[in-house]
């Protein structure tokens, strides 16, 4: 180890943002990348651990100590080969993960952990100093698979079974690689030229993509089933939760994923036909999650008159609770980059109902205070009020896999929970938000790993009967 005092005698640093003046102004992205100085140093903080509780918080099992060891020594090469053996797409943990590894860090115990996921970028941005030399197998295997999906689930596996040998072909109904990477998170926080430039050595790798294709109707399950030895579902869970009160059908309420989606193809150069915009509005978003607040530093980018982001749940602790001790994940109030950036907060609202104008426009969201009492939510008498409001953003999270004829031509049932099995038959499986419901990219990338290596010991057991 390198310098084994350098959590006593070093403080926890993050990566520096950019001003939130300058960043509200463009599109790129809101972090500005460590010095290499204050990178090595972050590293060094790193204890070390008997037991690297970070491993167990990393759904990669990511080999945090010995690659934030090489950091702090000055050998990136060898720590980005030691990060590239566990996952796929660092580039974009890096950039969106959630870091629950920084949760299960020993030194989180007094609230400072290692920067893991500075670290983990900055390796992921030094390899991006150059194209990304491919990675082909040795040689080719005779058997092929398709992959439905191309968001980190699908990319993951697909990647990990042409590195096999294997032939792969991934089916993207969209225009676009990528899934919800690519239209579900803003370029501030994810610009898509790292996707780009991912897909380009995966291409190079011998993956084929094939976008414009919606398996189910212009493929079907048969079809594939004809053409290809195994077939990996990652067609994420992006059913919505839908807003059951009077007035949901009114102009200007909008599903989050519509706003985003639509501001991403802008980004990209996109014409975009009925434009769905913020600008001089006042915008309410419900939800108080990530999606939420990613609508919320996109509405105040397009300049909205006001933004505010309401959920039904009561504001979290601003420390951690007895009750939910280290190295569990802390259920603590969190402030994300685009909350930073401006707009309001409120918690503990539920939306009664949206009112409209004579014109059937949304003006104003009536709502009512409630409070949590023995796991249930009550409300508060007396506290109805309303909220002005010309644009209403749902981002109440999802609840399961999209209704399609992908999962009657598989003959494929939904979970109470809305998922996928993760092994339909001896040539069907499925992986990511499809298998888990909605959840974090590094949980995709893990369980896209995990579903290759299935269908590696599958597609190899049945070669050799």
């Amino acid at each position: 180890m390198g310098n084994p005092r350098g959590f006593l005698q070093i403080r926890r640093g993050k990566a520096p943002a950019r001003p939130v003046h300058e960043r509200l102004q463009d599109w790129r992205e809101f972090e500005a990348p460590p010095a290499p100085e204050a990178l090595r140093d972050q590293a060094s903080r790193c204890m070390d651990c008997g037991i690297p509780f970070c491993h167990k918080g990393c759904p990669l099992g990511n080999l945090i100590p010995e690659w934030n060891d090489l950091v702090h020594q000055g050998r990136l090469d060898e720590a980005l080969e030691a990060l590239d053996r566990t996952n796929n797409f660092p580039e974009i943990t890096g950039r969106v993960c959630p870091a629950p590894c920084e949760a299960s860090c020993v030194l989180n115990l007094d609230g400072a952990p290692v920067t893991i996921k500075d670290v983990e970028r900055s390796l992921a941005d030094h390899a991006f100093a150059g194209p990304l030399p491919p990675r082909p197998a040795p040689q080719r295997r005779p058997q092929s698979v398709a992959v439905v999906g191309s968001g980190p689930a699908g990319l993951a596996a697909a990647q990990q079974l042409a590195r096999l040998g294997y032939g792969v072909t991934v089916f993207e109904r969209s225009d676009r690689i990528g899934g919800l990477l690519r239209y579900g998170i803003p370029d501030f926080k994810l610009e898509k030229e790292v996707i780009d430039r991912r897909v380009a050595q995966m291409t190079a790798e011998g993956v084929v993509f094939q976008t414009g294709v919606e398996v189910g109707r212009d493929v079907t399950a048969e079809g594939l089933l004809l053409r290809y030895d195994a077939v990996i579902l990652c067609v994420g869970a992006a059913q919505p939760r839908a807003l059951q009160v009077p007035g949901a059908e009114l102009q200007g309420v909008h599903l989050a994923m519509e706003f985003l989606e639509q501001q991403n193809r802008r980004v990209a150069g996109d014409a975009i036909q009925q434009p769905l915009d913020a600008s001089g509005k006042r915008v309410l978003i419900l939800g108080g999650g990530d999606t939420g607040s990613d609508c919320l530093g996109t509405s105040l980018r397009q300049g909205a008159a006001s933004v505010a982001q309401l959920e039904l749940m009561p504001r979290p602790p601003e420390q951690r609770l007895p009750s939910n001790p280290w190295p569990e994940w802390p259920l603590v109030l969190r402030t994300s980059s685009s909350q930073e950036e401006g707009g309001e907060r409120d918690f503990s609202v539920k939306t009664l109902r949206l009112l409209g104008d004579e014109q059937g426009r949304v003006r104003a969201l009536e709502a009512v205070r409630v409070q949590l009492v023995d796991g249930a939510l009550h409300e508060i008498p007396g506290s109805t009020f309303e909220i002005p409001c010309d644009l209403v953003l749902l981002a109440m999270g999802f609840t399961g896999v999209e209704d399609s004829p992908l999962l009657q031509q598989f003959r494929l049932a939904l979970s109470p929970r809305g998922t996928l099995p993760a092994q339909a038959s001896e040539r069907v499986f499925a992986a990511g938000d499809a298998v888990r419901g909605a959840s974090l990219v590094v949980w995709a990338i893990a369980e896209g790993r995990a579903t290759a290596e299935r269908v590696h010991l599958a597609l190899q057991k049945a070669h050799a009967a």
